[in-house]
């Protein structure tokens, strides 16, 4: 068996023409456009990076993009009255503060400070509340985007053994939730999880969210699982195999062999991430100023 390639840039870009066609007719129909801000604290590259991304993929579908950046030794306060200047701000659908922030700022306390409608990371406690509740909320992108890329597969959750090897607050927690909201019975494991190959190995669907590179290898997979790797990790090309030195938590050309499905790092669950933020601003739109037809 070769596992088929899950195609998440592809995905992707069917989500983000979607959203972008949804925003003409929103327009159209004498909506606000939306505006998602993203507040960048300090000059991390890779974050500089994410935001540039972030900014470009709203514009490319019709949203109002509004860059907002403070320097690495701002306070606690000078974030919070950003945030909260964004808040008051009617041109502002969505709000994403861009983490890891520098070390002296708390990114949890402060991401609590965005207006719950307008988190369109899904990090807010209220918006978190609503996820464990089951009730409708703004959730997390890269779980939602993990979601889609099921969806688009084919895979039928409904029943299906889910693990999810994570369990962070960004990541394994609300897609274990996402997961059983979508009635999969669901295992989430961590490094405190005895055997793990073998609690991996009953997965029908596998989910790595850990950052160690190509923890999952062929012991951890069933035949025919689809597995879906969200671990991204840089190495040297040498140790890599491939020019970018890019990998994921998954052994990929060994469990491949093995899966019926698999995405791959880059190009699986990374260009998912964009696609459902946009999605998110434009439901965090929809939401504060229905349009009536």
């Amino acid at each position: 068996m070769t596992a088929t390639i899950i195609d998440g840039k592809a995905i992707a870009a069917r989500v983000r023409g979607e959203v972008g066609a949804e925003v003409q007719e929103l327009i159209a129909r004498g909506g606000s456009v939306p505006g998602l801000a993203t507040v960048l604290v300090g000059d991390d590259p890779a974050s500089e990076v994410y935001v540039r991304g972030k900014q470009r993929a709203c514009a490319e579908v019709g949203m109002v993009p509004f860059d907002r950046r403070l320097p690495a030794d701002a306070s606690a306060e000078e974030v919070a009255g950003e945030l909260e200047s964004l808040n008051a701000d009617e041109r502002v659908s969505g709000i994403l503060l861009q983490l890891p922030l520098p070390g002296q700022l708390d990114g949890t306390a402060l991401s609590a400070l965005i207006d719950p409608g307008k988190d369109v990371d899904g990090l807010t406690p209220v918006n978190a509340g609503l996820l464990a509740l089951g009730r409708p909320g703004l959730r997390p992108c890269t779980p939602l985007g993990v979601l889609e890329l099921l969806a688009d597969t084919g895979v039928q959750l409904e029943g299906a053994e889910a693990v999810v090897v994570g369990r962070s607050n960004l990541f394994g927690k609300p897609m274990a939730a996402l997961l059983l909201a979508a009635n999969a019975t669901v295992t989430a494991c961590h490094s405190r999880t005895r055997d793990l190959p073998g609690v991996c190995a009953r997965a029908d669907v596998l989910i790595a969210a850990v950052g160690r590179p190509r923890l999952i290898g062929r012991e951890f997979v069933k035949p025919g699982a689809v597995v879906i790797d969200v671990g991204l990790s840089r190495l040297t090309p040498e140790q890599a195999g491939n020019a970018s030195g890019l990998v994921g938590d998954v052994d990929f050309d060994r469990v491949r062999e093995l899966a019926s499905a698999i995405t791959p790092v880059p190009g699986g669950v990374g260009p998912m991430t964009i696609a459902m933020l946009l999605r998110n601003t434009l439901e965090a739109a929809l939401a504060r100023a229905p349009v009536r037809v």
